[in-house]
C-alpha cells in the first residue's frame, strides 16, 4: 500500500501511486524485450513496479525527481541504486546516460505530463523501438484512436506516424492511493519497422497540428497559412475534415504541400 510519503510525494506531480501489485505485474508484462536490452522507467516512485522489471533479463534504469522517492530506491533496491537518475526525463538529454543505444520506455506516467512524455519518446524514435505503460484512459485512447473517432487528433496521427499504437487494457481507480476520478488505460507503442517518412517530418508536424487546431473546417480553410496554389487546393483531400485523414493520408497530404511549396 502506498503510505502518506508517497500521496504527498506524488501530489504535485499529477501521479497516483499504483497499490495493486497484480496490475503492476502485468504493465512490467507489456515489455516484449524485443530489440533492446535496456529499460528506463518514468516515475518509479516507491518501486512496485520496478520490482518486477528488476526481474526481467534486461538493465533496468530509472528517473525520478522526488528525492525522497530516490532515498527510498537506493535504500531498498541496492542493486538500482547507480541506475537511478534524479533528473526531470523532459528536460534530461538522455544520451548522457543510454550513449545512442536503444531503449525501452516504461512507466505510471504523471497525467499532466503524460503527453509531453510521449512527444519527447517521438523525438528520441531512433533510439527508443517501444514504449509502455499506464495513462488517463482518455489520452491512451486519444493516442490509439483511428481516424473518424471524436478523440482522433495530433498526438493520434504523430505518435502513429512513427509507432504502432495497442490499447492494452483498463485500470480502475481504486488500485490508487489517492484514487483519481478517472479510469486509466494502459498501452504499448512499438516503432513501425520503416519509420523513415516519404515527406518531411517537420512539415508533418506543422501540417497535422494547423489542421487540428480548426477540426471543424475543412482542410481547405484549416491549412489556408501555408498559401497553397489554387491548383492543390482542388484537390478533394481539401474538401475532407482532419479526423476524416487516416496517417497514410495526411503523409500523402503534406507530401503535395511539400512539392508544392518547392514549385511555388
Amino acid at each position: 500500500m502506498a503510505n502518506n510519503h508517497q500521496v504527498k510525494a506524488k501530489k504535485h506531480l499529477g501521479q497516483h501511486f499504483l497499490n495493486d501489485e497484480t496490475i503492476a505485474q502485468k504493465i512490467a508484462d507489456t515489455l516484449t524485450l524485443k530489440n533492446y536490452k535496456t529499460v528506463l522507467e518514468i516515475g518509479p516512485g516507491m518501486g512496485v513496479l520496478t520490482k518486477y522489471l528488476l526481474d526481467k533479463p534486461i538493465t533496468t534504469h530509472v528517473i525520478e525527481i522526488d528525492t525522497e522517492s530516490v532515498e527510498y530506491l537506493k535504500n531498498n533496491y541496492l542493486n538500482l541504486a547507480s541506475r537511478i537518475i534524479e533528473k526531470d526525463f523532459l528536460k534530461h538529454d538522455l544520451n548522457q546516460v543510454f550513449k545512442g543505444e536503444p531503449f525501452a520506455i516504461i512507466g505510471n506516467f504523471p497525467y499532466n505530463i503524460s503527453t509531453q512524455i510521449v512527444f519527447k519518446t517521438i523525438e528520441m524514435r531512433d533510439q527508443i523501438p517501444e514504449f509502455s505503460g499506464m495513462f488517463q484512459k482518455e489520452v491512451a485512447q486519444r493516442i490509439c484512436s483511428k481516424e473518424g473517432s471524436k478523440v482522433y487528433g495530433i498526438l493520434s496521427v504523430l505518435t502513429q506516424a512513427f509507432y504502432n499504437a495497442e490499447y492494452l487494457f483498463t485500470v480502475p481507480p481504486d488500485v490508487f492511493n489517492p484514487p483519481p476520478k478517472v479510469e486509466s488505460g494502459v498501452l504499448r507503442l512499438t516503432r513501425k519497422e520503416n519509420q523513415t517518412l516519404a515527406c518531411s517530418d517537420k512539415l508533418l508536424f506543422k501540417v497535422v497540428k494547423t489542421a487540428f487546431q480548426q477540426r471543424r473546417k475543412t482542410l481547405r480553410n484549416s491549412l489556408k497559412t501555408f498559401n497553397l496554389s489554387d491548383n492543390l487546393r482542388e484537390d478533394v483531400i481539401f474538401a475532407k475534415r482532419p479526423e476524416q485523414l487516416s496517417v497514410e493520408a495526411f503523409i500523402a497530404l503534406t507530401l503535395k504541400i511539400e512539392e508544392d511549396i518547392k514549385n511555388s
